[in-house]
């Protein structure tokens, strides 16, 4: 097909899709040599981006929808059988149909424990083709779901349009991708960028390829400090990356810059310690070098202020159901004998895989070592219109903010502030973090005498505004933080916004 005939179907598109649905057969008869309609129909998914058309299961073309992105979200149960199928095959390409026994399970495994342990002691991950498989097992179904978790809040927010365009900073193996494609409509039309410059687009894009005909996907095999947009993005996306920059700073900021007026920058990170307050630090010099406000989770209640204290804050969702191939690669058959099985260490309690901080294991078949199904994540979700999720200006002479409770220890105040965390205790009275946006010390509520009156604190989600009254307010020397104690005498509502 030459470039006239192209821009005749182009010209035809533009001018039909004001009028009624596109049909190729109906466009081929004003085109010059009259092409076949299955050769009209390639052009117009080429073309789809810049015309604005999404293709319908009957290949008919329309044009996408003006109006925000708009479904109903319920969570996630289990990686999808089409997906766990779609890495079964390029494990089955790679090693055999028997590719979770023997030496090639044994180096799986392996590639599993290094990539683990290297990201508990900060070193970098080299992604060879093996990695990038031990990445799809362990990683990719938390990932699949952890975005589906995150971007439904900003779709209830309207704040993800029909035509969305979308980079995806650090791709990985796809489990971002994957979930994005299975959140949105069949009727959103996204422009998908992936920059990944590691062995793991050989995974990356055979994954892509099952996506649906309306996701248009760019794969930029390079650096992210090399990339260079020529379009602004709604949404650049830092799935579980951040830690693994150069730059991380310079490229969230760089960021702000690449989305559009009402664009979101979109910062997931794992919920340890040490990375979910980095990504807290990050957040707040972004506010500062790219003068972006943070849209949630953790919102300023105080006009001009920023926090200072550590805010470990991450939430939590329901686990997954246990993906097939993490089962199996768990249960695999080893090539070597029982007693040479590796032992391994753990030194951070906050690791989803269920070991405690310290302890020394011998690990057997079947233990759950590639068992991971824990969903809680941190997040940060940064705009610059000046726009936050939750729209509330507290006041000075109602309430008193965090960034004055020393002069409050062992009164009693009224307060207002946000929920940043699921119950923190594991024996005891139950403890919430919380945040106004201006606390220099982490505040904890201390829910000691649960009743009608304070009940909302428990039932509140993650995120959510709290007012609370007549709080007792007392300094933890222990934990070097404030808790707010909520008795019998305090009362604590959610405010709607």
């Amino acid at each position: 097909m030459n470039d006239e005939q192209r821009e005749q179907i182009r010209d035809n598109a533009r001018y039909l899709r004001q009028v009624r649905p596109i049909d190729a057969e109906e466009i081929c008869e004003y085109v010059e040599g009259t092409p076949h309609p299955a050769v009209v129909r390639q052009v117009l998914r080429e073309e789809a981006l810049e015309l604005g058309l999404i293709e319908r299961d009957d290949g008919i073309f329309e044009p996408v929808a003006e109006e925000p992105v708009s479904v109903e979200f319920a969570g996630i149960n289990g990686l999808p059988q089409e997906i766990h199928q779609a890495v079964e095959e390029l494990l089955v390409a790679e090693y055999g149909a028997g590719w979770p026994d023997g030496r090639s399970g044994d180096a799986l495994r392996s590639a599993i424990r290094e990539f683990k342990q290297r990201y508990l002691t900060g070193e970098e991950v080299t992604y060879e083709t093996e990695t990038a498989l031990g990445y799809a097992i362990y990683h990719l179904p938390a990932y699949f779901a952890t975005v589906q978790y995150v971007f439904a809040e900003l779709i209830a927010d309207g704040l993800v349009p029909s035509h969305l365009r979308i980079l995806d900073v650090g791709a990985g193996v796809g489990g971002p991708a994957l979930g994005l494609d299975r959140l949105l409509p069949e009727e959103t039309l996204v422009d998908y960028h992936a920059v990944e410059p590691s062995a793991a687009v050989d995974v990356l894009k055979p994954l892509l390829e099952r996506t649906d005909q309306n996701f248009h996907c760019s794969v930029h095999q390079q650096p992210i400090e090399e990339f260079e947009p020529t379009n602004a993005f709604d949404i650049v996306l830092f799935a579980n990356v951040l830690s693994e920059l150069e730059t991380p700073a310079a490229t969230l900021e760089a960021a702000t810059e690449w989305i559009t007026e009402d664009g979101t920058v979109v910062a997931i990170a794992p919920a340890d310690r040490k990375t979910a307050t980095r990504l807290r630090q990050l957040e707040r010099d972004i506010e500062q070098r790219a003068d972006a406000t943070v849209y949630a989770p953790t919102v300023r209640l105080w006009p001009g202020e920023t926090p200072s204290s550590e805010s470990w804050s991450f939430t939590r969702k329901p686990d997954l159901e246990t993906p097939e191939m993490q089962a199996r690669l768990d249960t695999g058959a080893r090539a070597r004998p029982p007693d040479q099985f590796e032992t391994v260490e753990n030194s951070d309690a906050t690791q989803t895989d269920g070991e405690s901080e310290g302890i020394r294991t011998t690990r057997k078949p079947g233990d759950g070592e590639f068992v991971n199904v824990d969903i809680q994540y941190a997040y940060s979700l940064l705009r610059t219109d000046g726009t936050q999720s939750i729209e509330f200006t507290p006041s000075e002479r109602r309430f008193a903010a965090f960034r004055n409770t020393e002069n409050h220890v062992t009164d009693r105040i009224d307060c207002v502030a946000l929920k940043l965390s699921h119950n923190l205790a594991e024996n005891g009275n139950p403890l919430y973090l919380l945040g106004d946006g201006s606390q220099a010390i982490d505040h904890f509520a201390v829910l000691t005498e649960p009743s009608a009156l304070n009940e909302a604190l428990e039932r509140a989600a993650y995120g959510d505004l709290l007012s609370f009254e007549n709080v007792l307010v007392l300094w933890n020397d222990d934990e070097g933080a404030y808790n707010l104690v909520v008795d019998g005498e305090t009362f604590v509502e959610r405010i709607p916004v």
